[in-house]
């Protein structure tokens, strides 16, 4: 029966007959066994496979099943040229299971740390329809807008970032070694000290005597917290609280509906049913209130609502973007409509990153000013003292 999941054992040489005999019996396997052991497809590398590789490969593969070059030629082709180790073992490996018998998918589903669900599953409505080639190149080209999104927010996080840490090494610097000379200079004048270099010199004092302590402290507790927002609970609170900061939480959320309407406009348009396409983005949405709101989603659609009537519920999606799938609902052009939707809102991140960015550097220049030029004139203001009374 179509859909059913069926078990039994089967005498071959090797995985690949199995797979072969499986195929010819239109059975599609999703796990094969050995007798007394079990067979693991985990790669034993740390480094990961960079996108922008999975995007060329991709691009190209789609290139040369268009120009009619067998599969697995194709595959043995661009095992050769790739020059990064880890993707080129694991195509040749791709390659391998492909000419065992396995499915195009099958062999990509091995390989979770480079091919994710939302690869995987457009390839198996790509093998199914006959359209592949196509399906690859819809493939290639969101990896490629999902890069370009990630690395414009990444930049903008670069400057604010550098210029706290610089800031932060010129002041522990400052405090351990700059503030001591001056402190025995002070005490060799024997004059009272101005409230503000007394304060400096005091947290001068307590960052000499704990520094030891505080900042392995404060390295546990940031890795507390990762640990703590891998959690359900913690990712929850802690995304959620993201999405309620200002200025932060609006450009978190046109980045989450960007990404959204892009990953189910892609798998609209290839053909992948709608309950299984919201599956796929929840896990990709980058946020978990709205995966948890995607989830809703998708169990009041099997119950017969539309997509856009939950959604619309969650209050986590601007209403505009209801209306738009709305209307993409009921002209039929849905994946379409999700396409415009991801334009709209890719450029609407693009403005939110600039105006963030600008908003930033006033900030950001008040607080270098308050905290080092602070310091550095809480500990003149003494030797202006001195001038003044020699003058």
């Amino acid at each position: 029966m179509k859909g059913q999941i069926k078990k039994g054992d089967f005498e071959a040489p090797d995985e690949g007959a199995v797979r072969v005999y499986l195929r010819q019996q239109n059975i599609i396997p999703i796990k094969i066994t050995p007798k007394g052991k079990e067979i693991k497809f985990s790669f034993p590398f740390k480094k990961k496979v960079q996108q922008r590789a999975i995007a060329v490969f991709t691009r190209q593969l789609a290139t040369m099943i268009d120009a009619g070059l067998p599969l697995v030629q194709s595959l043995e082709i661009l095992s050769v040229q790739q020059e990064q180790k880890l993707f080129k073992d694991i195509i040749r490996e791709i390659r391998e299971d492909v000419e065992s018998g396995s499915t195009f998918a099958g062999a990509l589903k091995k390989h979770p740390a480079a091919f994710d669900d939302l690869y995987t599953n457009l390839v198996v409505a790509g093998e199914e329809g006959g359209i592949l080639d196509n399906i690859l190149l819809r493939l290639a080209g969101y990896i490629e807008k999902a890069e370009a999104l990630k690395k414009k927010v990444k930049s903008a996080m670069v400057y604010p970032t550098t210029i706290i840490g610089v800031a932060v090494i010129v002041v522990m610097i400052l405090m351990i070694f700059v503030i001591p000379v001056f402190e025995s200079m002070f005490k060799g004048a024997g004059q009272s000290l101005p409230l503000p270099t007394l304060i400096v010199m005091g947290i001068s004092k307590i960052i000499q005597k704990y520094v030891y302590i505080v900042v392995p402290v404060v390295i546990l507790l940031f890795y507390l917290l990762r640990r703590w927002h891998k959690t359900e609970n913690g990712r929850a609170i802690i995304d959620r609280l993201l999405l309620k900061s200002p200025v932060l939480g609006t450009l978190l959320q046109k980045i989450a509906v960007a990404r959204f309407s892009r990953t189910l406009g892609t798998l609209v348009s290839s053909g992948v049913p709608i309950l299984d396409g919201l599956s796929i983005v929840s896990k990709t949405s980058g946020n978990k209130s709205i995966e948890t709101a995607i989830l809703n989603a998708r169990n009041s659609i099997r119950e017969g609502e539309t997509i856009a009537e939950p959604l619309g519920r969650s209050g986590m999606f601007p209403p505009m973007v209801i209306q738009m799938i709305s209307v993409g609902e009921s002209t039929g052009a849905l994946d379409s409509m999700l396409s415009k939707i991801a334009d709209f809102y890719e450029e609407e991140v693009d403005v939110a990153v600039g105006n963030l960015t600008s908003l930033l550097e006033p900030f950001l220049m008040m607080f270098l000013g308050i905290v080092i030029g602070g310091v550095v004139i809480a500990m003149y203001l003494p030797i202006f003292q001195m001038a003044g009374a020699v003058g």
